[in-house]
């Protein structure tokens, strides 16, 4: 029986032995992965304290910079901002408005002298010494016509802040209000025996083209005067004079003003006096002429 017992024992201690020898490495192998595993956990906690002291360094560094007191030229400049900002918004906000116009006009003209006739070529000493056949017109007159206005400059070429340069484009059409007979007369004709006698009557009108500067006011405002200090014009006129010629250059004056009544709708009232250096061959065109007019902006 003691035999049998000594003989379990002994085979108890070789099992034991055995398992021992088996789980050994293993618990090594655990042991040496649980090192390595606190390890790379160290080295994470350390990465992040290294990125929250680099962190509150900028922390502080910006602090720093936002206690640093202002600079005067930073100082100045930020009042200068401040002071532009308050008058953007204290100005009143402005309508849109159209500097660009067409316009047309009417109204009253007068000559500053009759526009002449023409001469009796039968008289003594032919064209000449002729005799004058009486004025083929009147001096009154009434005309229409029309224009554009292209705005140029907003402040006078920077010497009149507010004030408006414009080129001008113009023409109109007069016509005075009285018909003779132009050439030889029935009498003339039947006096002298001629065989060509001209009973038409003549239409006296005149047509003009013109250019020119117009200087404009209070840019912005409803109401805005006007002024044209001088400018081209060119008048075409019919009859011709007794030398045939239709073609009168000279210059214009004037001045004038317009209302904004709706939207870009202008009514406005100019007069203007009109004027050539000389006649064309005894036809005169100086003149004023007076009047109203409707614009439309664009």
């Amino acid at each position: 029986m003691m035999n049998k017992n000594k003989t379990v024992w002994g085979i108890a201690a070789a099992t034991l032995t055995i398992a021992g020898a088996l789980v050994a490495p293993q618990a090594a192998v655990a042991h040496s992965k649980a090192e390595r595993m606190a390890e790379a956990a160290n080295n994470k906690v350390e990465a992040l304290e290294a990125q929250l002291q680099q962190m509150q360094y900028e922390l502080q560094a910006l602090r720093a910079e936002a206690g640093r007191p202002v600079s005067s030229a930073d100082s100045a400049k930020v009042q200068e901002l401040d002071q532009w900002m308050n008058s953007v918004k204290s100005e009143p906000a402005k309508a849109d408005s159209k500097d660009d116009m067409v316009f047309f006009r009417g109204g009253y003209a007068h000559a500053d002298s009759l526009r002449g006739g023409t001469l009796d070529p039968t008289a003594p000493g032919g064209n000449s010494g002729g005799v004058l056949n009486g004025a083929i017109g009147e001096q009154d007159a009434w005309y229409f016509g029309a224009g554009f206005d292209f705005s140029l400059n907003d402040d006078l070429f920077g010497m009149m802040s507010g004030t408006e340069v414009l080129a001008e484009l113009m023409f109109d059409y007069k016509e005075l209000g009285e018909k003779e007979p132009n050439g030889i007369t029935p009498a003339i004709g039947g006096a002298t025996g001629l065989p060509a006698v001209n009973t038409e009557s003549a239409t006296v009108n005149q047509l003009t083209l013109a250019a020119s500067p117009k200087i404009k006011f209070l840019k912005g405002q409803a109401f805005r005067p006007w002024l044209i200090p001088v400018g081209f014009e060119l008048s075409i006129v019919s009859p011709p004079s007794d030398a045939i010629t239709v073609l009168n250059p000279g210059m214009q004056f004037g001045l004038g003003a317009d209302y904004k009544i709706w939207n870009n709708l202008f009514v406005g009232a100019d007069a203007r006096y009109h004027y050539s250096p000389d006649n064309v061959d005894g036809v005169n065109t100086n003149g004023v002429t007076a009047g109203g007019y409707v614009g439309i902006g664009f």
